[in-house]
C-alpha cells in the first residue's frame, strides 16, 4: 500500500532570532523568537509512504540526493515514524525550491515544514497546528515557524510539546515587504545546525539570552502597533547580536561579506531620509531589507544599484504551510 501527499511551505525571516539550543536533539531553543513568512518563495514537497521500499529516498530540484542532505531527511522521517502511529514503510520524497538554498533565506525552514505536513498527511493523520509545528522543529528549528500563517511567535518551551510556534497576526495585518539583497548564491560552508551547536562557546551568548525576552516583547508590541521606528531599532539590534555570537564563537563563524556590511551602513541612513526600512541577516550573507510596501520599490531600486548585489527578491507576508 502506498500513501501520498504534497505540501507547500514558505521560508520565514526572523525579526527576533533563534540561535542556540537548550536541547540539541529536540532543537528546543534558548530563547523565543518572532518571524514573518515570506510569500512567493516556497518549497513544495511530495511524500509517498510505500511499505515495499527498503529505505527513504530524496530528490531535490530533480537531483537525487545522498550524503548529508539525505541523512538529515532520513533522520527526520525516522523521528516522524517514532511520533506518529500508522506510518508504515519508508518514503520517497521529491522536493522543489523556487529560491536559492543554504544562503541565509531559511530554505531549511520551508523544506522541513513542507516535509512534515506532507509526511503526516500522507500517513492519513490530521494533527493540530501546534503539534505539526513541534514536529517540524525536530528537522529544523525555524521550520516550526513556517507552519502557522503570517507573523509568528515561536515559544521556546521546556519540552517537545511546549516548544511550538503560533500566529500572532495574519499576513494582511501589516503590509511589510522583505526586499532580499542576494549578495551570494554560494551554499554556506558551515550550516545553521553546526552554528547553533557552537553558540554557547561565545562569551557573549549569555548576555544575548538575558535580554532576548525583552527584545521579543518590544518587537511584538511595535509590530502589533505598526510602529516602524521602534520595530526597526530592535530588529537591527537583534540581528547584530546574533552575528556577534557567531563571530565570537570558537571557532568563529563569519557570514557577512563586504556588500552585506555596506548595506548595513546604508539602510539606517535611508531610514533617516524617510524610508521605512531596516535590515536583518539570518545565517548567511544576504541582507533582508524589511520595509513598508509603499517604500519597497524605492528600496529595491537602491539595493539594485549597489555593486556586489547579484539579485533582488521581494516577498510580502505569507501564509502558513498547506496541502496541495
Amino acid at each position: 500500500m502506498t500513501q501520498e501527499a504534497t505540501a507547500r511551505a514558505h521560508p520565514n525571516i526572523a525579526f527576533i532570532k533563534y540561535w542556540g539550543n537548550q536541547d540539541e536533539q529536540l532543537r528546543i531553543p534558548v530563547n523565543s523568537s518572532l518571524s514573518m513568512n515570506l510569500e512567493g518563495l516556497y518549497t513544495e514537497t511530495m511524500v509517498n509512504w510505500d511499505h515495499r521500499l527498503t529505505q527513504d529516498s530524496l530528490i531535490i530540484n530533480s537531483v537525487e540526493q545522498s550524503g548529508d542532505a539525505l541523512k538529515r531527511v532520513q533522520t527526520h522521517l525516522s523521528a516522524l515514524r517514532n511520533h506518529i502511529d500508522g506510518i508504515e514503510g519508508h518514503a520517497k520524497v521529491i522536493s522543489y525550491n523556487n529560491f536559492p538554498m543554504g544562503v541565509g533565506i531559511a530554505s531549511s525552514a520551508s523544506s522541513f515544514a513542507a516535509l512534515t505536513l506532507a509526511a503526516v498527511s500522507a500517513s492519513g493523520q490530521q494533527l493540530s497546528e501546534s503539534t505539526l509545528s513541534s514536529l517540524a522543529r525536530l528537522g529544523s528549528g525555524s521550520a516550526s515557524r513556517s507552519i502557522p500563517t503570517g507573523f509568528v511567535e515561536w515559544h521556546k518551551g521546556v519540552s517537545h510539546e511546549t516548544s511550538y510556534a503560533e500566529s500572532i497576526a495574519t499576513p494582511d495585518f501589516w503590509d511589510l515587504v522583505d526586499v532580499i539583497a542576494v549578495v551570494s548564491n554560494t551554499h554556506k560552508k558551515v550550516g545553521s545546525t553546526e552554528g547553533h551547536q557552537s553558540a554557547n562557546t561565545s562569551d557573549l551568548q549569555l548576555a544575548r539570552i538575558a535580554n532576548a525576552e525583552k527584545r521579543l516583547q518590544d518587537c511584538k508590541e511595535a509590530l502589533l502597533h505598526k510602529d516602524f521606528h521602534s520595530f526597526a531599532t530592535v530588529v537591527e539590534e537583534d540581528s547584530n547580536l546574533m552575528h556577534s555570537i557567531m563571530m565570537t564563537s570558537r571557532p568563529p563563524l563569519f557570514y557577512w561579506q563586504p556588500t552585506s556590511i555596506e548595506l548595513m551602513h546604508l539602510i539606517p541612513e535611508w531610514r533617516h531620509e524617510g524610508l521605512d526600512v531596516c535590515y536583518t541577516l539570518d545565517a548567511g550573507p544576504n541582507v533582508h531589507c524589511i520595509c513598508n510596501r509603499i517604500h519597497a520599490e524605492e528600496v529595491s531600486r537602491r539595493v539594485r544599484n549597489i555593486s556586489g548585489v547579484l539579485d533582488v527578491k521581494s516577498a510580502g507576508a505569507g501564509r502558513g504551510a498547506y496541502l496541495l
